[in-house]
């Protein structure tokens, strides 16, 4: 079935693409951070803090996770982030595409099943990178280990 919807996204993300992402984007917004070590979203986090990147956390119930403050929307983080990784139900998708538009982020990154082929759309029109049903930490883990000249050290 994730074959299938795949193939429908439009310019799906090869892996050379992926790996100047992740190499361009060290501060990155996490939409739909949790507080809950247990959850996907917390703990794609903390393994994007141990590679080295800055995490924002955005989650408008919480003041803190993970020691940093958090902001209760993208459109309210004081400075400049390169990356918007969304957490979020399919739904939520659309606002948050219009934020990210009006601050000019360079990528919007849906992780596993957030899906929302009309967001995209604009987001690319807009200008911003789209990558759309991948995991953030796996694709980081399968670049980081792909080559000898990986632009990512061994993990």
């Amino acid at each position: 079935m994730k074959t299938l919807q795949n193939a429908q996204y439009q310019d799906p993300p090869i892996q050379e693409d992926l790996a100047a992402i992740l190499k361009s984007c060290q501060r990155i917004a996490i939409v739909g951070l949790s507080p809950k070590e247990a959850r996907d979203s917390n703990r794609v986090a903390r393994y994007l803090l141990k590679q080295g990147y800055e995490i924002v956390p955005v989650n408008p119930g919480q003041k803190k996770i993970l020691g940093r403050p958090c902001y209760p929307s993208l459109a309210a983080i004081p400075f400049q982030v390169n990356m918007a990784n969304l957490f979020l139900n399919p739904s939520r998708v659309p606002p948050v595409v219009d934020q990210a538009i009006a601050l000019g982020l360079q990528v919007l990154w849906m992780q596993l099943g957030v899906v929302h082929e009309a967001a995209a759309r604009k987001a690319r029109q807009a200008g911003i990178r789209v990558v759309m049903d991948r995991c953030i930490m796996e694709e980081h883990k399968k670049i980081s280990r792909c080559t000898p000249d990986s632009p990512f050290p061994p993990i």
